[in-house]
């Protein structure tokens, strides 16, 4: 493994360690009578923000409480993300090819999974809805955007990366790019032979 490919595994690594000191992803709220809008923050390992106001106003639309305790993912995410940024320092120290590709792998892999389960979770929040709530709208429902905006009744509803967030996906960008890099070597490599 070449010094700059070890920096830039080094580097990514680093991109981790973000992720615990900076909110993962934010969901955020506008509506008139909100004009400051309202703040969902998703971090490792709790929410913060405007939660309270949130569930308050989700009530009314038979939408589920928010409530931290109930999401195991905040109990796994720090030890995963601390697995991956020892995995990762550990591969630019050994400076072994072989471990660099099973955490690249594991990356991409492990990053498809938490949209995905996020995505689970929006979904059963938005559509699983109390059929004695206040407000019903016939055949509305409620879910989220998964990234963007997304128009919910009077609410405009943005989600997308927060500091962390864009710290994670520079880490598994820039491991890609090593790997890209890495594979288009090993071929020129092979065509000379």
């Amino acid at each position: 493994m070449s010094t700059a490919s070890r920096i830039g595994v080094l580097i990514a690594s680093l991109c981790f360690l973000a992720t615990f000191k900076f909110p993962f992803w934010v969901i955020y709220l506008t509506a008139p009578q909100y004009p400051e809008g309202l703040t969902l923050y998703i971090w490792l390992h709790k929410l913060s923000g405007d939660l309270e106001i949130i569930n308050g106003l989700n009530h009314y639309i038979g939408m589920a409480i928010i409530d931290q305790s109930t999401f195991p993912e905040f109990k796994i995410l720090p030890f995963a993300m601390g697995f991956i940024l020892l995995t990762g320092i550990l591969t630019a120290v050994l400076k072994n090819w072989k471990i660099f590709y099973g955490w690249t792998i594991f990356l991409v892999l492990f990053s498809i999974l938490a949209l995905v389960d996020f995505y689970r979770w929006e979904y059963a929040y938005g559509h699983n809805l109390d059929p004695h709530a206040a407000i019903q709208v016939p055949g509305m429902t409620y879910q989220p955007p998964l990234i963007g905006y997304k128009q919910l009744l009077n609410f405009g509803a943005y989600s997308y990366p927060h500091g962390g967030g864009w710290f994670y996906i520079a880490g598994v960008s820039l491991a890609c790019i090593i790997l890209g890099i890495r594979i288009w070597q090993i071929k020129k490599q092979n065509r000379k032979l």
